[in-house]
C-alpha cells in the first residue's frame, strides 16, 4: 500500500516576504501528478451545475480538496477546468513573464479574463458560472474531455465538429509534433 503525506516547503524569498508550498508525495517520495484519461457525456441543469462523470471524480479524488480553477480556452471556444495544483503551475510560469512589456500585460489579461475558483458540491457537480456558458456557447448536453492535466468542457455539438474538422489533418499533425521525439536514434537505425 502506498501511504501519501503532505509535506509543505516553507522558503523566505528575495524580498524576505515568507511563502509556502505544499506537495502531496507518495511513500516513494514522489509528487504525485495527476494524468487524466477519457472523454464523458453529461447534462448542465438550468443553473449550469454539472454531474462530474464517476469515473472522472475518482481520477480528481487527490485535487477534489484544493478545488479547481475554470477559464476560457485560449484557442477553442470551451472551458478549461484546472485541478489547483495545476493552475499554480500554470500562475508561476506566467508570473515569470516582465510585465514591463505591454504584449505580456495584454496576454495575462486575456489569459486570465472570466477566470473561476469552482469546487465541486457534495452532490459531485460544479457550477458553471452563466458568462463562461455564454462564451463556450454550452446547451444542456456538454462534453467533458481530459487533455493530459486539465479537462475541456465543451458543448456537445462544437466539440463532435471540431473532433471531425481536426481529424482530416491529425495523420500530417501527429507526425509534425511528435515524429521528431527520437530523431537522434532514427538515425542510427
Amino acid at each position: 500500500m502506498i501511504h501519501r503525506t503532505l509535506k509543505v516547503i516553507n522558503k523566505v524569498g528575495k524580498s524576505g516576504k515568507k511563502w509556502e508550498k505544499f506537495y502531496i508525495f507518495d511513500s516513494y517520495l514522489r509528487i504525485i501528478v495527476i494524468s487524466l484519461i477519457g472523454t464523458y457525456e453529461c447534462k448542465a441543469d438550468a443553473k449550469g451545475r454539472v454531474m462530474l462523470a464517476a469515473p472522472l471524480k475518482k481520477q480528481l479524488l487527490p485535487a477534489l480538496s484544493d478545488g479547481f480553477v475554470l477559464k476560457r480556452a485560449v484557442f477553442q471556444k470551451c472551458l478549461e477546468l484546472y485541478p489547483m495544483q495545476e493552475w499554480n503551475a500554470m500562475m508561476e510560469k506566467i508570473n515569470k513573464l516582465n510585465r514591463f512589456r505591454k504584449k505580456n500585460n495584454d496576454f495575462i489579461r486575456l489569459f486570465t479574463a472570466g477566470v473561476k475558483v469552482v469546487d465541486v458540491d457534495a452532490s459531485g457537480r460544479i457550477l458553471i458560472p452563466r458568462d463562461l456558458i455564454n462564451f463556450a456557447g454550452i446547451g444542456k448536453e456538454l462534453v467533458l474531455s481530459s487533455a493530459v492535466n486539465i479537462i475541456e468542457i465543451w458543448d456537445k455539438d462544437t466539440y463532435e465538429k471540431a473532433v471531425n474538422d481536426a481529424m482530416d489533418g491529425f495523420a500530417d499533425l501527429a507526425e509534425e509534433v511528435m515524429g521528431n521525439e527520437n530523431e537522434s536514434t532514427d538515425e542510427l537505425s
